[in-house]
């Protein structure tokens, strides 16, 4: 730390880093928001305040993971906003000291492709297979080393996250699941046969690991939130408690209450 970084921080003990999408909103915002209260760097900041949506806060997150120390506050300058809170440039100091804290933990794939080369990659929302051609993917499931499925005909299969369990798990009809449930959503995507399986949910403990069945013939692609591996032959998945990310938000409109909420949205 320098001279000058220190007597900052003697200034004011809880600085404040900004980190904004490069949309327009977002950079206006920015440029409000550090003429008001300065801009930390993000060594020194106490809390990081992310501008913009989902998608840009979901790579912030990424970059921070492995650092609780640096909390995460979004505030909306996109559109969903499912993981931000509402923008207001009024009180930051305040809302930032009142917010509630919730911890999120990574889901970890180990890849192996069918050439042989191994590919590792963190996700925060799911960790997801599916078919890259024509032909439905043909993959056997297992958990914690017993085969739960011989053979599930698809066009994918996912694994999320409590929090990601209202993004992609969603839309493929699984189950919103608590963050204190300690709950691993298992979910088809467009499943052929079981027919009727609609997948499990599993507990966050568990290890999980897809074959794909007839690679040369059905090939399949693994992605890990923002990281894609072609051609898998084996996908293995657990979560990964030594890693956390600290997200916070607004007063009774935390990570746990938003995903209540929306399971009664109608």
């Amino acid at each position: 730390m320098s001279g000058l970084e220190a007597i900052n921080l003697a200034r004011d003990p809880h600085p404040i880093g900004f980190i904004a999408a490069p949309t327009e909103m977002a950079q206006q915002s920015l440029e409000r928001l550090t003429a008001r209260y300065g801009n930390a760097p993000p060594a020194l900041a106490r809390t990081l305040v992310c501008l913009g949506g989902d998608g840009f806060m979901l790579e912030t997150l990424h970059k921070l993971l492995g650092r609780a120390e640096t909390p995460v506050y979004g505030m909306n300058c996109g559109s969903v906003g499912f993981l931000m809170n509402a923008f207001n440039e009024d009180a930051l100091p305040d809302r930032l000291a009142a917010a509630q804290a919730a911890m999120m933990h990574p889901l970890r794939m180990h890849a192996v492709t069918m050439g042989g080369a191994v590919e590792e990659a963190l996700a925060l929302n799911e960790v997801s297979l599916l078919r890259q051609l024509r032909q439905a993917a043909k993959i056997r499931i297992s958990v914690d080393g017993r085969i739960r499925l011989s053979e599930l005909i698809c066009d994918g299969v996912l694994i999320s996250t409590p929090a990601g369990s209202t993004a992609y798990n969603l839309s493929a009809h699984g189950p919103i699941v608590p963050l204190s449930a300690n709950l691993l959503p298992l979910t088809p995507i467009s499943a052929f046969r079981p027919r009727r399986w609609r997948g499990a949910l599993l507990p966050s403990s568990s290890d999980v690991l897809f074959e794909v069945l007839e690679p040369e013939k059905r090939p399949v692609a693994a992605v890990a939130d923002f990281t894609e591996v072609r051609e898998v032959a084996s996908v293995a998945v657990s979560e990964d408690r030594t890693i956390a990310v600290e997200v916070l938000f607004d007063p009774d409109q935390g990570l746990s209450e938003r995903i209540i909420a929306e399971q009664f949205v109608t």
